[in-house]
């Protein structure tokens, strides 16, 4: 089977026990990478891979083994992985790159695929509002934050990072439709965006939890987020006929009626 298909997928917040374990849900993804890892050219991960995280010089969260075996093994066999820092887990550094040759994108990113334009991006601090993550957002990517951080001894460090985590929204997280789409920040900014970028066809956004295809332009633009895999299991898939959102079909995703 020809590699010829790119995978996109986002918020897995690994380490997080909602509304599943952690570790059940790892071995629902690594289901969904193995069954997609003969085809599978190009692998991006949108985001909020994990639900915390921060690099140490010679440390990182325990955890996750599963997951990190299988993206070693796919990199080796030739799939191109691009992971993409989220709100919950921008402190990334050199590990995955230097472990796995995997390419770590902290801004959005403009690409082609099958000659259309794709705007890609986790989607946190994006659009009009939102403004006080952009003050909290603006101080954790800070280099000398991060370097005061350091050192903190891991102990305290990861303890510190899960404790931010569960304080934050997800912490308790409650799932909501998108009734009005023209609301959403990601989509006013994909629209301010096309103002000055006419040729861009689609825009592909993690962050927001709630899977949604929305038509920007009618046979212009379109917005797609990519939803998430605590409650369902969804990622687009790219191919020459274009990006279609799918569902990983378990257990899970028929009882939500995916």
């Amino acid at each position: 089977m020809s590699k010829n298909k790119i995978y996109l997928a986002s918020d897995f917040h690994l380490g997080l026990d909602l509304p599943s374990s952690s570790r059940e849900r790892e071995k629902r993804i690594v289901a969904w990478l193995h069954q997609i890892e003969n085809d599978c050219e190009a692998l991006y991960l949108v985001g909020d891979v994990f639900d915390y995280w921060f690099e140490y010089n010679e440390t990182i969260p325990k955890g996750c083994t599963r997951l990190l075996g299988k993206l070693a093994n796919m990199a080796d066999n030739g799939a191109e992985i691009h992971l993409f820092t989220g709100n919950h887990d921008m402190w990334m550094f050199s590990y995955f790159q230097e472990e796995f040759g995997i390419r770590l994108h902290k801004e959005p990113m403009v690409t082609h695929f099958f000659g259309e334009k794709y705007f890609i991006a986790h989607g946190d601090g994006l659009g009009p509002g939102d403004h006080s993550y952009k003050i909290i957002k603006m101080i954790f990517s800070n280099s000398t934050c991060q370097f005061l951080f350091h050192w903190l001894h891991p102990n305290f460090g990861l303890r510190l990072m899960k404790w931010i985590s569960r304080k934050g929204r997800l912490g308790s997280y409650q799932l909501s439709a998108i009734d009005e789409p023209e609301k959403e920040w990601l989509v006013q900014f994909a629209r301010s965006y096309l103002k000055d970028h006419e040729d861009c066809r689609y825009f592909v956004f993690g962050h927001r939890h709630f899977p949604m295809v929305y038509t920007l332009s009618p046979h212009l633009a379109d917005l797609f987020y990519l939803g998430d895999w605590l409650h369902f299991n969804s990622y687009l898939r790219i191919d020459e006929n274009g990006p279609k959102l799918q569902y990983f079909e378990d257990d899970l995703s028929q009882s939500t009626g995916k």
